[in-house]
């Protein structure tokens, strides 16, 4: 079925090049081919689609694919630009701020995920990983008051998440707070049960 796919599309391209009185798809019908390519895991049909397009063609939405898409592939340098790129065209994309953040923070440069995660937060202020994974900078700074604050954000938000009371009472640990470590604790091993 791959190769069956990967011959149409590249007959379908030559067709378009050769037959100047056919009119080229929109690139609204394009991208959604790319999107459903994208969510059923057709990871390399989507990319070479998205090869196609001319860089004017490529909106934020279809940039950041490129950067999720490399990020699958573990390539985490083209998925910074990739993202970068979309976050340029639009500033308040909280995905692609929160994608960008979460490559820094794999990449232990806490100040910049920090501060991607800050901005995705700005844009969308009710998703729980956003202030989850912003409490995970934070310990990577061992920054503990600021881990804590972001845990509970993430706890009221979302009270079901075993790894939120983790990591809320490695941060109580560090704070030498033993009556707060042993609330969370507990409450993280009534999660796990469950």
């Amino acid at each position: 079925m791959k190769k069956f796919l990967n011959l149409f599309i590249l007959i379908l391209g030559f067709v378009f090049s050769v037959n100047s009185s056919f009119s080229a798809q929109p690139i609204e019908e394009t991208k959604k081919q790319i999107i459903a390519l994208y969510n059923s895991n057709q990871l390399e049909e989507a990319y070479n689609m998205i090869s196609k397009l001319t860089e004017s063609e490529r909106d934020y939405e279809i940039w950041y694919l490129l950067g999720n898409i490399s990020q699958d592939f573990n390539n985490d340098t083209n998925a910074s630009f990739f993202l970068q790129k979309a976050i340029i065209l639009n500033p308040e994309f909280d995905k692609a701020h929160y994608n960008l953040a979460n490559i820094y923070l794999k990449e232990k440069k806490y100040n910049s995920a920090i501060k991607e995660y800050k901005l995705a937060i700005k844009y969308k202020k009710d998703f729980p990983y956003y202030y989850y994974n912003l409490g995970c900078a934070y310990l990577g700074q061992k920054e503990y008051k600021e881990a804590v604050s972001a845990f509970k954000k993430a706890i009221k938000l979302k009270s079901d998440v075993a790894d939120f009371y983790y990591n809320l009472a490695y941060a109580y640990k560090n704070l030498n707070n033993e009556k707060e470590y042993q609330k969370a604790i507990d409450t993280y091993n009534k999660l796990k049960e469950n």
